[in-house]
């Protein structure tokens, strides 16, 4: 009786720690995804160090499933972390992660860590650069982040963009480039001078910015022959599109090409992609003519060359061109003067018109035409376009000893009419009274007839 309640506790006791599962051991702390491109690590932190020979499992469970399933790469492990990028994922699919410690049939409870979506989580991985130098420039060819068979970035390899950090080795002073395409001409160097440089690539649309690649350094060489074109510009001319640059030296001649600017999208070398512009080629003036359905509507590089005789220079800086905004542009100046030209004329006209009828009123006053007193209301002002003969003329004189005085008509002017003024007064009223010389006369007699 006693052997069988023995054994009976002992195959209890042993169903409850199976059962339980652990609870002698502490589960892992501190879990971590850490995603860089295609590459997938789990880290976690075990604290009982007293405890050995302890092994870690890890599980994982796709959204969609209930199921849990063994991570491939990650089962009875040693170490801390585990690496599960050979896993098939859809990393645009949500995923749960979860770790325990085991020790022979001894387990810890499960650490779930919270679900998350790969792509959303992965972080931007410094992208390869290949260098070539030139006498005055740096070639910066840049392949993308991940690998060529890349699932995480496998639709977004023509969306990234990159920014270029560079500095000359003797000078601290850094110089940034932003926003430039994978195989990208730094220029205005100086020759025979080492120049270092980083790189990192970004995602605009999703706002991911990658980390830095390693640090590449490079010598430019020796200062070319014959220099490259400078200022290279476009304008379009009617029908056609009409290529200018500058350049010093005499007796060479020059050719142009020009390039989809789509393809610079691709990370590769574009030299056999350059394609020659018709009648820009042994040129030998600084600059050349091609009709515009040369190019279908789109934006395009161009890019100018100097060769005289066995010497040639390097190519020039490539200038970008939207046939679309070159159109318009000349369409909008041909729309701008022409309104112009229609909103002039009529205020030309009107000016005109109001400046001859002020000549007519100046030079010619019996033609007075109607509203003109707008321009001349001031009646100084008038005064001074009348003749001599119609000019006021005024006269001034005392009346004294006067009991009446009699009625008096006061002439300013032809046009004005006569006004009549009657009043009486006593003796030596100090009346006085502005009159025409011929009015003046007229009334002594008035006074003396009175008199009588």
């Amino acid at each position: 009786m006693c052997v069988c309640v023995y054994v009976y506790s002992v195959c209890l006791i042993f169903f409850l720690v199976a059962f339980i599962g652990g609870k002698n051991l502490k589960s892992p702390q501190n879990v971590e995804v850490y995603i860089m491109d295609d590459n997938f690590i789990l880290k976690w932190n075990w604290s009982n160090d007293s405890v050995r020979n302890v092994t870690f499992s890890v599980d994982y469970q796709i959204q969609k499933m209930d199921k849990w399933n063994k991570l491939p790469g990650c089962q009875y492990i040693t170490s801390t972390k585990c690496n599960f990028s050979s896993l098939k994922l859809n990393v645009y699919e949500e995923i749960k992660l979860r770790v325990r410690a085991e020790k022979g049939n001894d387990t810890s409870s499960w650490h779930e860590v919270d679900s998350f979506i790969p792509f959303q989580k992965a972080q931007i991985g410094p992208p390869e650069v290949h260098l070539e130098a030139e006498d005055k420039a740096i070639i910066v060819n840049i392949s993308p982040p991940g690998t060529k068979d890349s699932v995480m970035w496998a639709q977004d390899s023509l969306s990234f963009t990159y920014s270029i950090d560079f500095w000359n080795s003797s000078n601290v002073e850094r110089r940034t480039e932003t926003t430039v395409y994978p195989r990208y001409k730094i220029s205005e160097l100086s020759p025979e001078t080492t120049y270092c440089l980083k790189v990192r690539a970004r995602l605009r649309l999703q706002r991911k910015v990658g980390v830095y690649s390693p640090v590449y350094c490079v010598n430019t060489t020796v200062e070319n022959k014959l220099p490259p074109p400078e200022n290279i510009e476009i304008e379009a001319r009617s029908q056609s599109y009409v290529l200018k640059w500058n350049y010093t030296s005499v007796n060479v001649t020059f050719q142009a090409q020009w390039l989809h600017a789509y393809i610079r999208k691709f990370p590769r070398n574009l030299s056999d992609q350059w394609k020659q512009i018709p009648g820009c080629e042994n040129v030998k003036t600084t600059q050349c003519v091609f009709p515009q359905n040369t190019f279908p509507r789109g934006i395009y590089f161009l890019r100018v060359q100097a060769s005289n005789g066995n010497n040639v220079s390097l190519w020039s800086e490539e200038k970008k061109f939207d046939t679309k905004l070159q159109r318009n542009s000349s369409k909008t100046w041909l729309i701008a003067g022409i309104c112009t030209a229609l909103i002039s004329i009529p205020v030309v006209i009107f000016a005109v018109k109001g400046l001859w009828k002020c000549i007519k009123y100046v030079f010619f006053p019996s033609f007075k035409p109607s509203g003109i007193d707008e321009c001349f209301s001031e009646q100084p002002f008038k005064n001074l376009l009348l003749s001599t003969s119609e000019e006021q003329i005024e006269s001034c004189f005392i009346i004294e000893n006067t009991d009446t005085v009699a009625i008096v008509e006061e002439t300013k002017d032809i046009d004005e009419d006569h006004k009549t003024y009657t009043s009486q007064s006593s003796q030596d009223s100090g009346n006085y009274s502005n009159e025409d010389e011929n009015s003046e006369i007229r009334t002594s007699e008035v006074f003396e007839q009175e008199t009588v």
